[in-house]
């Protein structure tokens, strides 16, 4: 019958009239069960051919069936008996072998800490509760275990016993292991050495520098640390154009190949509207750590050029400007930096707070002197930063407070003044003091490790021209 017929044939029906068909699975399960008992005589048959010394004795094998149904099997009622050899003696060792000992799991799972876990929520997830109190038993170093935060993970790799290993990264080099030791576990701090690899990045701005920098593959942070080293030079807000080209050379750490994340920009180059900015980092002795200029000045000003990360500038200083709230003309001493409610605000410069409280329509408002001759103003704030109050100290890009609305204001946004000598002054445009430059005595030390960068900075370059020039 050709197999197409058997698939579509109807077992339902009689094949003959008056015949009674009996039901497929038990036609199927006699066909199965005969095919048991034949590999069974075919094993045997095999086995003792392979082995000449195999014992003649018999077997009685049985199975049952159906009387009047023997498929070419000798009928005995609902029984059949099969006479076989017995199997080799080595066969019938390996049979009675018992099983080995499972081994370990060597697969690792990766546990990662929630909102609200604590340890021992942890490992009764892991269904390994039981073994947490010897665990913290080992006192040192184990007890790091008991300060987790949620995003943190562990490595865990079970055994049919409980747990058999656990790795938690206290940081990129420093890690906890605990493991099983007979009846009890160990525990140790194990150090890892990273190795650190010099990676370059160049990129031109066609639309933003964050979306140039992505192109050229640098990270969120790598990018935001590039525009932080030429922040006091370039307003990066305003003044950046179409074909400002940047290149950087900065470090990557490994650990056992893979990467981890990105080091510190050793040197990096901006050109912004055709004039080049370069900085190179620099921790020598008797310098203060920092980016410096081919000629050993300090990259760092004395001030912000903005102190809050802003979508637009909503007003500029100016003379006389006609105000929103309450309808007169009026003189705009400060710049309006327009952001969300809650945006922090940095102090834009080393100083001492002389006002912290409302003023008037500034309404929360804080004043920051810088030394004798400078001073800063910030106002409508939604809140200030708690444990600062008048006489604290703070420190250039410290946050102070956050963006608000509060007292005559229309929207939120910082409002910013820049006052020398108690002039105000225009932030935008006033050229901002610089930190000090490095001593005589440690610009040649300090050359002589930064040109080799520049160098490299120039071979960057000369890459991207080569790769834009290609057709």
């Amino acid at each position: 019958m050709h197999y197409r017929s058997f698939l579509n044939r109807d077992y339902k029906s009689p094949s003959k009239p008056g015949a009674t068909r009996r039901p497929l699975r038990t036609h199927w399960r006699l066909r199965a069960l005969a095919f048991v008992a034949g590999s069974i005589v075919l094993g045997a048959v095999l086995a003792a051919t392979h082995d000449s010394g195999a014992d003649n004795e018999r077997v009685t094998v049985q199975l049952p069936v159906e009387a009047g149904h023997n498929n070419g099997i000798q009928s005995l009622g609902e029984r059949v008996t099969l006479a076989l050899p017995l199997p080799p003696a080595s066969v019938a060792a390996f049979a009675e072998t018992p099983e080995a000992a499972p081994k370990e799991a060597v697969e690792w799972e990766e546990v990662v800490v929630r909102r609200g876990d604590t340890l021992s929520s942890i490992f009764s997830r892991l269904e390994m509760h039981s073994q947490l109190g010897p665990i913290l038993a080992l006192g040192e170093p184990t007890r790091i275990l008991t300060s987790i935060h949620p995003g943190q993970t562990f490595r865990v790799r079970r055994a049919e016993t409980g747990l058999a290993e656990l790795v938690y990264d206290l940081d990129d080099t420093k890690s906890l292991r605990i493991w099983r030791d007979g009846d009890g576990y160990r525990a140790e701090t194990a150090m890892r050495e990273l190795e650190v690899r010099e990676a370059r990045a160049t990129g031109t701005i066609r639309h933003s520098l964050f979306q140039a920098g992505l192109e050229a593959g640098m990270s969120e942070n790598l990018i935001m640390e590039l525009a932080t080293i030429f922040g006091w030079d370039i307003d990066f807000a305003l003044d950046i154009r179409a074909g400002d080209q940047f290149s950087l050379i900065y470090e990557e750490y490994y650990r056992d190949g893979e990467k981890l994340r990105d080091g510190r920009i050793l040197a990096a180059e901006f050109v912004n509207q055709g004039h080049t900015y370069r900085a190179a980092f620099f921790d020598g002795d008797g310098a203060r750590a920092g980016y410096y200029s081919p000629d050993g000045h300090s990259m760092r000003k004395a001030f912000l050029r903005a102190p809050v990360d802003f979508h637009r500038i909503s007003s500029r200083f100016q003379p006389e400007r006609y105000h929103p709230v309450l309808g007169i003309k009026r003189p705009h001493r400060g710049v309006d930096y327009a952001a969300a409610t809650g945006t922090p605000i940095k102090a834009s410069g080393d100083g001492k707070i002389v006002f912290r409280g409302v003023k008037g329509g500034y309404g929360n408002t804080v004043i920051i002197q810088h030394g004798a001759t400078y001073s800063t103003l910030y106002a409508h704030l939604s809140k200030f930063r708690s444990g600062l109050g008048t006489g604290s100290r703070v420190k250039q890009g410290q946050i102070i407070g956050y963006v608000g609305q509060s007292g005559l204001a229309t929207g939120p946004h910082l409002h910013y003044e820049f006052r020398v000598n108690g002039v105000h002054r225009n932030p935008l445009t006033i050229k901002l003091p610089t930190a000090e430059p490095l001593p005589k005595a440690v610009v040649t030390r300090f050359q002589a490790h930064a040109d080799p960068l520049f160098a490299q900075l120039d071979t960057v370059k000369r890459v991207q021209l080569a790769q834009i020039s290609t057709p």
